[in-house]
């Protein structure tokens, strides 16, 4: 039994918010059918009811009929809320059995109040809890407009109905009114929350497809840079090669100035190019914390970020600005996180980085200690850093290190402190 809790503790960290929200709301539209059935059913009937054999008999049959639609509801809700958020097809044989069933359980109550065999006041508790297991399946499962048309035919019938039985004036407008105030509380309770995580998933999704663009984007950014740095550079190329080719055939010394300015334009090719790469691929720490203060908190986690980048090598704040993408990114993937601490500490030896988040499942996620990590491992050892994560009790903790600046100023920068995709490229160059 310990094991099985322990697993849905485990499963329930690993759920998204939104799957939350959801479960919950579920959760509620399952228990609330109950909830109506002891307090407007089978409590006042078994209390009220005429203890003779036809009432009491009749007590029992409605009382088991209205157990029967909170059963069937509870099959019902989760398929009619599928069909509600587009996930699949309307449950019309479901939503068919419920009615029959709200039809046995409105005759039921004509039957007792044809035979005045329960109090008045039991049998409008009794009509009114009638109608809110089938509404709730409704309501998710047609538009508000159909709902209201099908509850006035059933309001409708159920006052014929009534007074066939003998019930007059006062009391037809009141049990018109029961069923009008029943079938609206089945409507609020389920269409608005319905509607609620509607909105939540289609909000998810569009952050999604945000993301993605986002990423096309500054693909087709990059592209476009790099065309713009070489289309033109190597038609030249081409253009000075091939007349190179012609001069040489004709044993013209020219050849040799036209090939000596191939291989300018190739060097100048190169050192445009890492000029375009450079900017790709470093990152300014400062604008990197304040974009992963910015879009946490408009996910809804407490983030605090102490410390500043000022004064830091440029190649330093590109790898420790990797470490704050890459950790935000797990921290709005992974989890539950409601916190997120980012604090930068510069000392005469040391410059540290720690990330430090909650709402971590037991069982870290791949991406906490895949690629992404080992793709940070390999941008701090280019400037000697280091990375180290720890995960336990809910919390997860990124730590990276590199050497202080005051250290890093003794040695040559330029070529230790470089991209190692800088140092191939400056290879061919030489």
């Amino acid at each position: 039994m310990v094991v099985r809790v322990r697993g849905w503790k485990r499963e329930w960290r690993d759920l998204g918010k939104i799957e939350k929200v959801e479960f919950q709301s579920v959760a509620m539209w399952h228990a609330m059918p109950w909830l109506f059935f002891f307090s407007w059913m089978s409590v006042p009937l078994g209390v009220s009811v005429r203890h003779e054999s036809l009432p009491v008999i009749l007590g029992c049959a409605l009382t088991g009929v209205a157990l029967l639609q909170c059963v069937h509801v509870n099959r019902t809700v989760r398929r009619s809320l599928d069909h509600f958020l587009g996930r699949a097809e309307p449950p019309r044989r479901d939503l068919a059995v419920s009615l029959g069933l709200l039809v046995v359980t409105l005759g039921l109550v004509l039957a007792l109040q044809a035979l005045d065999g329960v109090k008045e006041a039991t049998l409008v508790l009794a009509t009114m809890f009638a109608v809110m297991p089938y509404g709730q399946s409704l309501a998710f499962a047609v538009p508000i407009r159909t709902f209201f048309i099908r509850f006035a035919v059933i309001d409708a019938l159920i006052v014929a109905g009534s007074a066939a039985v003998g019930v007059r004036d006062g009391q037809l407008v009141a049990t018109a009114l029961v069923i009008a105030f029943g079938t609206l509380v089945a409507l609020l309770s389920s269409r608005c929350g319905a509607w609620t995580l509607s909105v939540m998933w289609e909000a998810d999704r569009a952050r999604e497809v945000e993301a993605r663009l986002a990423v096309a984007e500054e693909r087709l950014r990059f592209g476009r840079d790099l065309h713009d740095v070489m289309g033109r550079n190597l038609a030249v190329i081409a253009l000075k090669s091939e007349l190179a080719v012609q001069l040489a055939k004709r044993g013209r010394p020219e050849a040799v100035d036209q090939m000596v300015e191939v291989q300018r334009i190739a060097q100048e090719s190169q050192r445009e190019v890492r000029e375009v790469v450079r900017g790709y691929r470093e990152a300014d720490l400062a604008v990197e914390l304040a974009g992963a203060q910015s879009v946490l908190e408009a996910a809804g986690i407490d983030c605090r970020v102490a410390g500043s980048s000022a004064g830091l090598p440029v190649s330093v704040q590109s790898a420790l600005g990797w470490v704050v993408r890459e950790a935000t990114t797990n921290v709005l993937r992974h989890g539950d996180a409601q916190r997120c601490d980012i604090t930068l500490v510069i000392t005469d030896d040391r410059t540290s980085l720690v990330v430090e988040n909650d709402g971590v499942p037991e069982t870290a996620p791949e991406g906490r200690k895949g690629s992404g990590l080992e793709g940070l491992r390999e941008r701090l050892a280019a400037v000697g850093g280091t990375l180290d994560f720890t995960s336990g009790d809910g919390h997860f903790r990124l730590t990276a290190e590199v050497p202080s600046a005051r250290q890093q100023d003794g040695h040559p920068q330029d070529d230790s402190l470089r991209q190692p995709h800088h140092q191939e490229v400056e290879r061919v160059t030489r």
